[in-house]
């Protein structure tokens, strides 16, 4: 077991190398190689900020880094355009499909995978559309289109790319459903949701956490297709300078510690029985630099 903090050493003693060997990114004094402190910007999703997650991770990076964290909860696809532009550090996502083209181009590097839990179907208890009775992730998409109402994140999140990936798999155009886009993150389409008593897919992280003030349950769940994984990247120094490389990689290195998947792996359990993410660095691992 490595001791607690470790890892922070290892990520020094690396962008120290790094910088010898001419690596590493072209700024100011706070963004040296190596150098832990200062600050950098997450562009994240609104579910890890939601489920309450980083309210307990970011704290603890903070403390033993002295590295300010600046969380921007967004869709996944707002912050993989971030990353684009350079205008994050390090970026937390569960869009693969999304992802893929920033890692090919180089705009995302040092991939590493961190946790997964699954989206699942919520709707009304009296569930109109009969979805309960479903036999498979398409039978409850038809189910939904033929009898109920189906409220959409429409904000290019990972959410929102799953849940269209779904209409197409139920051989339906999203067009021809009974669907109202709200362009917002996952606790207000819930709410909305709950409101319109209609459907909507959701992480179930964010709908745990908002269980309490909402009527809508769990309709669907466990299918395969419903797996809903969490990476982590820095942003490329080498094509955007300004990134501040060295706090990206603690950040990153962190997130796959012991430490940190120890708190994940547990995050949820005494409040709501079960935990809200599972961890997955050894998943993450075998990716390699995805």
């Amino acid at each position: 077991m490595v001791r607690r903090g470790a890892w922070l050493v290892l990520v020094v003693l690396g962008a120290l190398a790094a910088a010898a060997c001419g690596g590493g990114a072209a700024a100011g004094p706070a963004d040296r190689p190596g150098e832990i402190g200062g600050s950098l910007i997450l562009a994240t999703t609104t579910s890890t900020q939601d489920s309450g997650l980083l309210d307990v991770l970011v704290p603890r990076f903070e403390a033993e880094t002295g590295t300010r964290v600046k969380v921007i909860a967004v869709g996944s696809g707002a912050a993989l355009e971030m990353a684009k532009r350079g205008d994050a550090d390090a970026v937390l996502s569960h869009a693969p499909e999304a992802e893929a083209p920033l890692v090919a181009s180089g705009d995302l590097v040092e991939g590493r995978r961190v946790m997964h839990n699954d989206f699942v179907l919520v709707g009304p208890p009296s569930d109109p559309a009969g979805v309960r009775g479903a036999g498979s992730i398409e039978d409850a998409m038809r189910r939904i289109a033929a009898a109920g109402t189906f409220v959409s994140r429409g904000d290019n999140s990972g959410t929102h790319a799953k849940e269209l990936a779904l209409w197409r798999a139920a051989g339906l155009d999203p067009a021809a459903v009974r669907r109202e886009e709200t362009g917002q993150g996952m606790g207000a389409t819930l709410n909305i949701a709950d409101q319109r008593r209609a459907y909507t897919l959701t992480d179930r992280a964010t709908y745990l956490a908002l269980r309490s003030r909402l009527e809508l349950t769990v309709l669907f769940a466990g299918d395969a297709a419903l797996q809903n994984v969490y990476h982590v990247y820095v942003v490329n120094p080498e094509k955007h300078p300004g990134v501040k490389a060295a706090q990206a990689r603690a950040w990153a290195a962190f997130l796959v510690s012991d430490e940190a998947q120890q708190v994940i792996a547990a995050f949820g359990r005494d409040r709501y029985g079960e935990p809200l993410f599972f961890a997955d660095a050894a998943a993450g691992a075998a990716e390699g630099s995805r």
